[in-house]
């Protein structure tokens, strides 16, 4: 079943390009992770270590890591925050990035009632305007790129946060580095 739903999802992958997509690592790579996110998920901010940790410092000189926004309807603010990361990447590249990390690394702290709060702290901490940022949360085209990943994730299968796709195949909620790093060592030498 798992390697049914990994060839189905490689299928897919083909079909939506990679624009518009936020982009670590080694850009022209023919090796791909593509990690669906949401940044209010607690797997998602374990995952995040682990990229900046683990998988980072080892692969980003060969492998290209993509970002896709899947916020899931449980959680409060989680497609506000994909909103407004790409408002700052769009502002100010790689802040987009930080916002990503900043959110994942203070979910417990920010909550659907202090999000604006600290939307604009970071806004103004980077020097943006903090009124710009909130006001991008009312973006409908900004909304609407983040819907174009999430319905992208739908139409391959996502379900849960993370899913790591490498190449493909697919890693889903908790995922084991060894096992993400065996899929990127075989597709790396594949591709030579």
């Amino acid at each position: 079943m798992r390697r049914l739903l990994g060839a189905a999802i490689l299928t897919a992958m083909s079909a939506y390009p990679a624009a518009q997509h936020l982009i670590e690592g080694a850009a022209q790579s023919p090796v791909r992770v593509v990690i669906y996110e949401d940044l209010q998920c607690p797997d998602c901010a374990d995952f995040r270590v682990m990229l900046d940790e683990k998988l980072l410092p080892r692969y980003a000189s060969t492998v290209r890591f993509e970002h896709r926004d899947f916020p899931l309807a449980k959680h409060a603010w989680a497609r506000k925050a994909a909103i407004a990361a790409r408002f700052f990447e769009e502002n100010k590249p790689g802040l987009g990035l930080a916002y990503r990390k900043y959110s994942l690394m203070n979910l417990r702290e920010i909550t659907a009632d202090n999000f604006n709060d600290r939307l604009s702290r970071f806004a103004k901490e980077h020097g943006v305007d903090p009124s710009k940022a909130v006001a991008s949360l009312d973006d409908a085209r900004l909304a609407a790129l983040v819907e174009e990943d999430y319905q992208e994730g739908v139409a391959r299968g996502i379900a849960h946060t993370p899913t790591v796709l490498v190449n493909g195949r697919p890693f889903v909620e908790t995922i084991v580095v060894e096992d993400v790093a065996k899929a990127i060592d075989t597709e790396l030498a594949a591709a030579k």
